[in-house]
């Protein structure tokens, strides 16, 4: 549903309660049903066994998983649809392991009332104390959406001249990763924080390009990046960030740069009015239930910070998953 179509109550109704379904699928994929079900015919009382839950709660779960379409019911026991089995299954190549952080997402938009109330989240913002549960799921879920777009933005990002390469906020590295599959003698530094570097460090090891990448560890706001860089790549960074950090940031970005070096940004970009793209005006709502200053940003705010570092030739580029790319690129001339 389109959300400026003309609604009828029922419409309203239906908006209200889809956290409905959301939250069966989201606590069945946390209890492993789909995993325990792989490739079984079992009953919900087999199910409660190996999942140590109660059998009723169990039994009325999976009931509603086949009235919207996850499993199927044959008598007393259950089995796996076609798709639970190929997207929700740990084993599967296509298991959607992203799922658990929305899963942690749900439960922060659940303070939202009180984060309009105060303006800000009211819970611990801090990555580093939300859990090695919470971290896995957060990168899983990155590198599931990243690997598709990877392949997106390197066709739409001119590498011809990158050598080197800077991933701020890297996590999995996905985007280097994807950017290598292009051009093979790209090395790619991944930035990111010391705990997710470990986690970096295995998803590149299962690719196979160790030898293509380094690392630094650290906080992007007060650690330094080296120099020497021919593009600059900031995924997802700039919403969680306030206005002023991304100004210096961007600035910190630009002073790293080799001369016609490019910072290229990937995120949500707003119209100047903020209620456009829809995907943007949602989102600003998840940092505000999650961050303690991000937001989503306008293209002229971006502009700002990209003029301000002196970067030129400024551009806009729109993608077909909804994000887009703001490009900025660092003058030959010496100061």
């Amino acid at each position: 549903m389109k959300l400026d179509a003309p609604m009828t109550p029922e419409d309203i109704k239906k908006i209200a309660g889809a956290f409905q379904q959301s939250r069966i699928l989201l606590s069945a994929v946390e209890l492993e049903i789909f995993t325990i079900l792989d490739t079984h015919l079992l009953t919900s009382e087999e199910v409660a066994q190996k999942i140590n839950s109660d059998s009723r709660g169990t039994d009325r779960i999976m009931n509603a998983l086949v009235a919207i379409g996850f499993l199927r019911k044959t008598k007393t026991k259950f089995y796996n649809t076609e798709h639970a089995s190929e997207y929700l299954v740990k084993s599967k190549p296509g298991y959607m392991g992203g799922l658990m952080h929305t899963n942690h997402l749900y439960k922060t938009w659940g303070s939202l009332t009180e984060a309009v109330r105060k303006g800000r989240c009211v819970f611990d913002r801090e990555i580093n104390n939300r859990g090695e549960n919470w971290l896995e799921a957060f990168i899983a879920a990155m590198h599931h959406r990243g690997v598709k777009q990877a392949k997106i933005i390197a066709m739409m990002i001119n590498l011809e001249n990158v050598q080197r390469m800077l991933d701020i906020g890297g996590g999995s590295g996905a985007f280097s990763i994807g950017f290598i599959n292009v051009k093979n003698d790209i090395h790619s530094t991944v930035f990111d924080l010391p705990n997710v570097i470990p986690l970096t460090k295995k998803y590149i090891e299962q690719e196979n390009l160790a030898d293509r990448f380094d690392y630094i560890e650290g906080d992007y706001h007060k650690s330094k990046f080296g120099s020497g860089y021919d593009l600059i790549f900031l995924s997802a960074i700039i919403h969680i960030n306030s206005f002023e950090e991304n100004k210096l940031l961007i600035k910190k970005c630009a002073e790293a740069l080799n001369p016609e070096g490019r910072v290229v940004v990937l995120d949500q970009i707003m119209d100047e009015d903020r209620t456009t793209p829809a995907n943007g005006a949602l989102f600003a709502i998840n940092m505000l239930v999650g961050t303690e200053n991000g937001d989503t940003y306008t293209e002229s705010e971006i502009c700002s910070w990209l003029t301000n570092a002196g970067l030129t030739g400024i551009e806009k580029k729109d993608t077909s998953f909804g994000a887009a790319l703001m490009l900025g690129k660092k003058s030959d001339q010496k100061e």
